[in-house]
């Protein structure tokens, strides 16, 4: 755990309190320079009880922001899990919480920070700030984030066959709704897609229309086989790893189709040392 890194991380603001809880538990299992976290979205969401989805998007979008980066991969129970750092610049780059000082002097109608301390009206103490206190104002949504979020409902619903659209305005609500709690945008898009390409040529009598598919929530059987399919790729590449592991301990001839990037892979999660490495003919 690191002092410097939870405590530059809880002065800052990240836009939204999941993604400051989640940063936050990361940030605890981080060294002062921001390196050597590793624990798995699965760990990340049984301690922030959070949902999947959104701990998988929050992963995502701190990582396009550059704000955490991927360092390797490291050896679990399960094959492996994701290394990441915290890039402190960028951290430190974010706005600060701490309200800024409020300066000293006389203004016109300024508006009070507490309460005033005279007499009460039958007795009863006035509200701890009075309704004009700058905590009181709640800064509406701003346009651009509106627009976005209208952008990717619309985008999941141009996907669904356009033969079968009915009742645009309520199914554009409904795929607000899903992705408000937290099911990722692209999964969302995809199960939609994978729907379109299954219904393909079925008759007017066997299809679902949109408002009653989204209604109904169909959309939940194909995001659960896309993470299926994810969690057995993983599995995969964990297998695939296992062998070239082999391959590389036994120094066997095979060994040279194995690329760099499968090199750093073995390395990070300490399946084999620099040193079988070498001897295999190898470099890193």
């Amino acid at each position: 755990m690191s002092w410097r890194v939870a405590n530059a991380c809880a002065e800052r603001k990240f836009g939204s309190a999941t993604r400051k809880q989640i940063i936050m538990f990361l940030a605890d299992k981080a060294s002062d320079d921001g390196s050597g976290i590793w624990c798995s979205k699965g760990t990340i969401q049984r301690h922030t009880e959070l949902g999947e989805s959104t701990v998988k998007r929050t992963i995502r979008e701190l990582r396009r922001e550059g704000i955490l980066v991927e360092t390797g991969v490291r050896k679990c129970k399960n094959g492996f899990t994701i290394a990441y750092r915290i890039d402190l610049a960028k951290v430190e780059a974010l706005e600060l919480t701490a309200e800024p000082e409020i300066e000293t002097g006389a203004t016109v109608d300024p508006v009070q920070t507490g309460p005033g301390t005279g007499a009460t009206v039958a007795g009863v103490p006035g509200p701890p700030r009075p309704p004009n206190h700058p905590k009181f104002i709640h800064k509406p949504p701003t346009r651009e984030r509106a627009a976005a979020e209208d952008e990717e409902a619309e985008k999941v619903l141009a996907a669904y066959p356009p033969d079968r659209v009915r009742g645009k305005a309520d199914c554009l609500r409904r795929i607000r709704e899903a992705l408000d709690a937290g099911t990722e945008f692209e999964d969302l898009l995809q199960a939609v897609r994978a729907y379109a390409n299954e219904s393909t040529g079925f008759t007017r009598s066997k299809v679902c229309f949109s408002d009653n598919w989204f209604k109904s929530w169909k959309w939940r059987a194909y995001i659960e086989d896309i993470a299926t399919g994810r969690e057995e790729t993983k599995a995969n590449q964990a297998k695939a790893l296992a062998g070239l592991a082999g391959w590389v301990t036994n120094r066997h001839p095979l060994c040279r189709h194995i690329t760099p990037s499968q090199v750093d892979a073995l390395l990070a999660i300490k399946l084999v040392t620099q040193a079988q490495i070498q001897a295999a003919g190898l470099r890193s």
